[in-house]
């Protein structure tokens, strides 16, 4: 249990794919980090993490207009956004080894996106792939979040067209992740909302994150004392990511910033069939500027593998069935940043999930580790409108303004036995620019007070208190 003013710990389920090949792209565990700004305060509501083994909260049939959700959509729309993303991440370094979650970076700057309008909200789901519908979801328990609408009442959400068919997508996405633990499998996570404790978001936002992620909200000085709030987020989550990510938030990263938004992912997966160590041997690497390194392969039969747009696919299962990784060749004497489509990554998934023949794999140990700021890439996928002082984030408070920093860390290590991950994702938002706080001036020594006519500057009262004690 936390102690008072810690965040609590749960396990929540979040995004999941249907797809090997949607898989393979969110084995990274995660992190994601949303930072905004507030005005309006309230108490604490709830803890930041859900259990992924738990059934979703009980609804307590609040909502109206109910209509069933599956965890395809987003696995198809976080597919597509990572596919989009390694893109303009390769372009940029197309030297460089590139390891990150779609998921992750798809739950904090969904986190985010739940509290944004109009042409945002529009530009945010665009880049995301949010599919849109009119399902809406039941709230949750109630203790969850703030006290809830009375009975009968609609769920309130921000005006971004869709948000309550993603709201059930999301939900539907958090329960199939919570199936996928097991034997040889573990899968845990986290979403928080973090607020100073005289800036809390609006209730609205903080019902549509709890019915959406499993998110609480939890309390830490942001604007009174930054560094002991960014020890406080960082602590929890290296604890959410078994040590493997223990600065999310660089030294100085919160300035003037209310809220923090997090998603946290750890999964360690034992393969079906592990490597025999005694297999592995050196071999000949063909680099991407084209020189030759020399990399640790490991060696198994028996896979499964299948052809489509010149990609070959291997299906690497783990334990359980319910997880696989896919490692995808691109075509040969291909060069520079090679990306599948959507489309033919769809259709090489669906082959590998049937009977087929099977293959010898050669498949390199690696242990990646990337860190990058995101700011640009998202940009350049179409966000640009997030990042600009006219960005609206009104749903989640009346004082958030625009995205000022995405910064995302991410590691995978991948042996004989399985693959163990971690990645971090931080999203900062300023505050709107009328509500920007100025210094602070204590009256804390002899001070003079006029009471005057602002139209004539006529002194009314003029008076110098010397001792508020004894007046």
């Amino acid at each position: 249990m936390s102690k008072p003013g810690q965040p609590c710990r749960r396990r929540r389920g979040s995004s999941t794919t249907t797809t090997p090949v949607a898989a393979a792209l969110a084995l990274a565990t995660a992190v994601t980090v949303a930072v905004a700004t507030a005005a309006c305060a309230g108490p604490q509501a709830g803890s930041g993490r859900a259990n992924l083994l738990a059934k979703p909260p009980v609804s307590r049939g609040v909502a109206t207009r109910i209509a069933p959700a599956s965890p395809r959509p987003l696995g198809a729309a976080d597919t597509g956004f990572g596919l989009d993303l390694l893109g303009a991440w390769c372009r940029s370094q197309p030297r460089a080894n590139i390891v990150f979650s779609p998921e992750s970076l798809a739950a904090g700057l969904g986190l985010a996106y739940l509290g944004a309008k109009g042409p945002t909200a529009a530009a945010m789901a665009r880049v995301l792939h949010l599919p849109a519908s009119g399902a809406v979801l039941p709230l949750p328990a109630s203790g969850a979040v703030l006290p809830l609408p009375a009975s009968g009442a609609v769920l309130p959400l921000p005006a971004s067209g869709g948000t309550e068919g993603t709201l059930a997508d999301i939900r539907a996405r958090w329960a199939a992740l919570g199936r996928l633990s097991g034997p040889g499998v573990t899968l845990t996570g986290s979403n928080r909302v973090w607020a100073d404790p005289s800036l809390p978001p609006l209730r609205g936002y903080l019902n549509a994150v709890a019915t959406a992620y499993g998110a609480g909200l939890s309390r830490v000085p942001l604007l009174k004392n930054p560094a002991q709030a960014e020890q406080a987020i960082n602590a929890a989550i290296a604890a959410d990511t078994h040590g493997h990510i223990p600065d999310l938030l660089p030294p100085g990263a919160l300035t003037g910033d209310a809220f923090v938004l997090t998603d946290a992912l750890y999964l360690n997966a034992a393969w079906a069939t592990p490597f025999q160590a005694s297999q592995t041997q050196p071999g000949p690497f063909t680099t991407a500027p084209g020189s030759t390194a020399t990399a640790q392969f490991m060696s198994g039969d028996g896979y499964r593998y299948a052809t489509a747009g010149g990609w070959t696919g291997v299906r690497l299962p783990y334990r359980g069935g319910k997880l696989a990784m896919t490692a995808l060749l691109p075509p040969a004497g291909s060069t520079g940043c090679q990306v599948p489509a959507a489309a033919g990554l769809t259709r090489l998934a669906a082959t590998l999930g049937r009977p087929g023949p099977s293959a010898g794999v050669r498949l390199p140990k690696v242990n990646l580790a990337s860190h990058q700021e995101m700011n640009s890439l998202l940009t350049g996928l179409g966000m640009g409108i997030a990042f600009e002082p006219g960005a609206d984030f009104g749903g989640l408070s009346p004082a958030a303004g625009q995205i000022s920093i995405v910064e995302h860390a991410a590691t995978l290590a991948v042996g004989e036995k399985g693959t163990v991950g971690s990645a971090a994702t931080g999203v900062g938002m300023t505050s709107s620019a009328e509500l920007v706080r100025g210094p602070q001036i204590d009256f804390d020594r002899p001070y003079l007070m006029l009471v005057t006519d602002t139209a004539t500057g006529e002194p009314l009262f003029i008076a110098r208190v010397t001792n508020p004690a004894s007046a």
